[in-house]
């Protein structure tokens, strides 16, 4: 069956699974910290700042997509840890700007508010640098809007944009001279 809209509550269980799977696999998201130092603290990082964004979300769930997505980004803002706790703020903080009054959005509005999110991000960095959490982030964005311009079911949409973060993510160490 194909879902041609995303409504709050979806959202929101996506935000809580995909935090989970964050959880789950912080200890692999730290082995790949390489940038700016390898300290190998990113995936813990992420994990507390997610953690922090999805309680806001498991506190406010609403049908209305804008809502749980404006949600999602205090907490995750409130929660922030380090370079990778701010980055990912900004990425949800511009994806819950572009679509705060929507109830819900179609796979245009999802792959555009994705957009919205990867240049608030790199707005938020002083010196981005390609090969990091933002050029996937941005590739992966890139790809969302180029299929939903001819796909309307999200879950496709979905699915290719996580296909190109994967590639994006193999090509990073040909970006990064460390």
């Amino acid at each position: 069956m194909a879902i041609t809209t995303l409504e709050g509550k979806r959202f929101a269980q996506m935000v809580l699974q995909g935090a989970a799977h964050l959880a789950n696999n912080a200890k692999t998201v730290d082995a790949l910290n390489v940038f700016p130092v390898p300290d190998g603290d990113t995936g813990t990082n992420m994990n507390l700042s997610m953690t922090s964004g999805a309680k806001e979300v498991k506190n406010h769930v609403s049908d209305h997509i804008g809502k749980v997505a404006s949600s999602l980004a205090k907490g995750l803002l409130m929660g922030a840890r380090g370079n990778s706790g701010v980055i990912l703020s900004q990425l949800f903080r511009g994806f819950a700007k572009a679509i705060e009054q929507k109830s819900e959005v179609n796979s245009k509005e999802f792959a555009a508010a994705l957009e919205a999110g990867v240049q608030t991000a790199y707005k938020a960095v002083m010196k981005p640098v390609e090969g990091t959490i933002l050029t996937v982030a941005k590739d992966a964005a890139k790809r969302a809007v180029a299929v939903a311009k001819k796909e309307t079911n999200i879950v496709v949409v979905m699915e290719e944009t996580l296909k190109e973060a994967k590639a994006s993510l193999k090509r990073t160490p040909d970006l990064l001279p460390v």
